[in-house]
């Protein structure tokens, strides 16, 4: 099984799938292309070929079964691995990890827009003007404290569902943003973006992206050079 992402210190989206199967020690072979849409990049050469939506993640099987989505992914990962429990074995709890899980990939458009994840440097300075003039910025983790506040609160931690489950790598670059950007939130919401920050399998994500050194200018509002 082969897992294509982006680069590791901008996709945010690729950081879910890679951080869910590396939790679960599900073997597979990481494949990744830079962030470069021009016309005759490596990107568009193999993504065209691998996916109709040309983004990342996706997964490819040997046979050439292709799937694609964060979602889709989580929910295909736990399919063909019962033996671990990518969701939670609670009906109740399952249902709400997903309903979390959907209305992260759906919702909080601000706080993607403004705070985009950039692993390598730390904007705490921008993200407290930020903080300071955006209400739609503020709303937007004023609702995520409150989600991963209340799951929390009924599992006891140290996870939003007590163990590592999907929820949880779908909200690792979320902490990541929190903690770029020194968003304020709750005691709460802060210990558990820390353990996330904590996860073996986040720590060697983050230290991948840090190795990088790949300066996108597209993907840096904040910054105009290295």
């Amino acid at each position: 099984m082969k897992l294509y992402i982006g680069n590791k210190n901008y996709s945010s989206w690729s950081m879910r799938s890679g951080v869910l199967l590396a939790a679960f020690g599900i073997p597979f072979e990481e494949v990744k292309l830079r962030f470069d849409f021009s016309a005759d990049s490596e990107w568009n050469r193999v993504i065209a070929a691998v996916t109709p939506t040309k983004r990342v993640p996706v997964i490819v099987e040997l046979d050439g079964f292709t799937v694609w989505d964060t979602l889709a992914i989580a929910e295909y990962i736990a399919d063909r691995h019962p033996e671990h429990a990518i969701w939670p074995r609670d009906a109740r709890a399952r249902a709400r990890a997903r309903s979390l899980c959907a209305e992260m990939h759906a919702g909080f458009a601000r706080l993607r827009t403004v705070c985009p994840m950039n692993i390598e440097v730390f904007f705490p300075d921008v993200g407290q003007k930020l903080w300071a003039e955006d209400e739609a910025l503020r709303a937007d983790v004023r609702r995520l404290d409150a989600a991963w506040s209340d799951a929390l609160k009924a599992s006891g931690g140290p996870f939003l569902f007590g163990a590592f489950s999907a929820a949880d790598a779908y909200f690792a670059p979320v902490a990541v943003r929190l903690s770029r950007f020194g968003l304020p939130v709750s005691e709460a919401a802060a210990a558990y973006r820390d353990a996330l920050l904590a996860h073996p399998a986040v720590e060697d994500w983050v230290a991948d992206a840090m190795r990088e050194q790949d300066f996108i200018v597209e993907d840096e509002p904040y910054r105009a050079g290295r």
